[in-house]
């Protein structure tokens, strides 16, 4: 009895000394929440660079909603590239009113706006580690994992090392027959339709068709004889997507993601159904023993090679959790991002049929009717400057970000330690001064004499990004691109339906709001 009442004062004083910690620390987070931004903001004005003012917890982030919302529902004439208005409002507006770079808020995190090619260079080419990855969204991870695309340092050098052979050239190749399986199926479905009607056309959704197609081809390449499964994954990070989307902007509170609102029980039984999905593929193929050929069975066949000491194999270096992340992470770009080029490539075409032509009796003479051959693709070179020209206009990826780790000076301008640094690829990807007067303009003609003569600097296309830290997926996302077009352009004509609406959305990439229905015609029919 003496001990529990002795125990009493040692427990309330615990309680003291700990809230009296807690009330430490949040005069320390209120005080630097206050401070910081004056601080920032006045450190950034003594080099010039001004912005929008700060709000208290919401930064900028009112006044962002606000105009995305006013312009969500311009809709631009069919073969208007012009669609910056729609998906970077803000940017635009204090471009002009704060001239570049200049100084925004997200939330409580300040973020500078850099449009020059040579800050971005040495920025995205540093191989300091001073320049690392931005803070991902909590519900965004959730979507594509802590994977390759989040890591830095010895992690990211190791999952790197891991991965890279996966995507060599030779690998990539072996892969392209499944690809052109997959569209073979495609096409084929397509075919039975037009052969329904009596005008042997049909009018399909292509985005979504593929969507499909992308997410086939992913699950093979990552799965293996899974892949039945992949769509059960695709679904289940559309769902997750569709929740970033809705919060991307929200203040992000303290303690809030703990708490058990619709929206957070909503994320997690999405999270744990990934997983859970995940999970179904990746054990048995480590019961098993056996690795297999594809991106999955790679990493763990490069695990195991990279951990054996002494001729006895010891424990995979990526654990099941990193496991999860990276196929979560491949998964999704694997598929969007393909799937989107070839969205916006057979747009273009079917605005611009005298290309859709030269393109068509390009495969033609190089294919013939037989079906494309992989060691062939890259004589495609017409084909290779429309998908680079539409990647230039109508890029997937947006908005690049890093942070600085330390206070840095790039050129002269001095950054603090802790800033986002905003790479906007589509408003780049304009700049006159770089592409030339007709930068609004599609045309293909500019990258006859490959990427780095395309523009007046030579790292002027950043679909991909540059650096130690370009996409690794670069090379199996324009095999697919090109054996997919290729396949489409030897059976098909297209050309837009007459209710297509041009309303590009982002949507973490850009897509097409509505869709992109098209009329698909089977050759054999038009001649």
């Amino acid at each position: 009895m003496a001990v529990v009442l002795a125990a009493v004062p040692l427990l309330a004083l615990s309680a003291l000394l700990a809230a009296a910690a807690i009330a430490r620390l949040w005069d320390y987070a209120a005080v630097r929440l206050l401070w910081r931004p004056y601080a920032v903001t006045r450190r950034f004005r003594e080099q010039g660079i001004r912005g929008p003012s700060y709000r208290f917890l919401r930064g900028c982030n009112d006044e962002i909603r606000s105009l995305k919302e006013k312009t969500d529902g311009m809709v631009l004439d069919v073969g208007d590239h012009k669609y910056l208005p729609r998906i970077a409002p803000h940017y635009l507006k204090w471009r002009a009113q704060y001239g570049e770079p200049f100084l925004y808020w997200y939330g409580p995190q300040p973020r500078i706006c850099i449009f020059d090619y040579e800050l971005a260079r040495q920025i995205l080419s540093s191989k300091s580690g001073h320049f690392v990855k931005n803070d991902a969204h909590p519900t965004l991870l959730a979507l594509v994992g802590k994977g390759l695309g989040f890591m830095e340092g010895a992690d990211w050098v190791r999952h790197r090392r891991i991965i890279n052979p996966a995507f060599t050239i030779d690998k990539l190749k072996m892969m392209t027959r499944t690809m052109l399986d997959f569209a073979e199926s495609m096409a084929k479905e397509l075919e039975d339709q037009a052969s329904q009607n009596k005008n042997g056309e049909t009018k399909v959704d292509i985005n979504r068709y593929f969507s499909e197609l992308t997410v086939d081809n992913i699950s093979y390449a990552i799965f293996g004889s899974s892949y039945k499964l992949g769509k059960e994954v695709f679904q289940a990070q559309t769902d997750l997507l569709e929740i970033t989307m809705a919060t991307f902007l929200d203040v992000p509170v303290p303690g809030l993601k703990y708490l058990p609102t619709e929206s957070n029980r909503r994320k997690w039984m999405l999270e744990r159904k990934l997983k859970s999905l995940l999970k179904q593929i990746i054990q048995p193929r480590l019961a098993s023993g056996e690795c297999g050929n594809d991106l999955l069975g790679v990493m763990l066949a490069s695990c195991i090679e990279i951990n054996k000491q002494g001729g006895k194999q010891v424990d995979l270096s990526l654990s099941m959790e990193e496991i999860i992340h990276e196929c979560k992470l491949f998964f999704f770009a694997g598929h969007e991002n393909t799937a989107l080029l070839l969205t916006w490539s057979v747009y273009l075409l079917s605005i611009y049929p005298e290309w859709q032509e030269r393109l068509r009796k390009e495969v033609l003479r190089e294919f013939g009717s037989d079906p494309p051959n992989p060691n062939a693709l890259g004589k495609l070179k017409e084909m290779a400057m429309v998908l680079f020209e539409t990647l230039r206009l109508y890029s997937p990826a947006l908005f690049m970000q890093r942070k600085t780790l330390s206070n840095m000076t790039v050129g002269s301008t001095k950054l603090p330690k802790g800033i986002a640094i905003v790479i906007p690829i589509p408003i780049m990807h304009r700049e006159k001064e770089i592409w030339g007067e007709d930068a609004d303009e599609f045309n293909p003609q500019r990258l006859e004499n490959g990427i780095s003569a395309a523009a007046k600097v030579p790292h002027g296309l950043l679909a991909f990004s540059m650096g130690p830290r370009s996409c690794i997926g670069q090379n199996f996302s324009m095999l697919e691109a090109k054996s997919t077009l290729a396949l489409m352009l030897q059976k098909f004509s297209f050309t837009l339906s007459p209710g297509y609406v041009h309303a590009p959305v982002d949507l973490f990439t850009l897509k097409p709001k509505f869709g992109l229905p098209v009329i698909v015609t089977p050759l054999d029919m038009c001649n």
